[in-house]
């Protein structure tokens, strides 16, 4: 089962390199972005899209399918792992990012750079 894109929780992002982020808001889709659990709980038909039919416009590539010979196991693992990396550099990323802020206050180019 792929990703239920008419779930009311499903979100997707594309960003400027084009990259697609496909996800459950809930986190209830373990093995995201490739498919929804087939008996989740909180799956909630989209009232918008509703009766709705989507012009060609519409982009609805379904991006990089996992291969079929790769257990749900180790690809939950692997995301694990990939998750374990992003926590591991946050707090580094976010303490540079402070003090780059702080450095434009202190040279009065933050937020107020318009106020002379």
């Amino acid at each position: 089962m792929a990703m239920r894109e008419e779930c009311k929780h499903f979100q997707s992002r594309t960003y400027a390199s084009g990259e697609v982020a496909r996800f459950c808001v809930l986190g209830n889709a373990p093995d995201q972005p490739w498919a929804c659990p087939a008996d989740c709980v909180t799956y909630e038909r989209r009232f918008a899209d509703v009766g709705w039919s989507h012009g060609s416009l519409v982009d609805r590539s379904k991006g990089e399918q996992p291969p079929v010979d790769v257990p749900v196991d180790e690809r939950r693992e692997f995301l694990n792992m990939a998750d374990e990396i992003v926590n591991a550099v946050a707090p580094q990323m976010i303490e540079e990012r402070r003090r780059e802020l702080e450095d434009l206050e202190k040279k009065g180019r933050g937020w107020r750079f318009w106020r002379r």
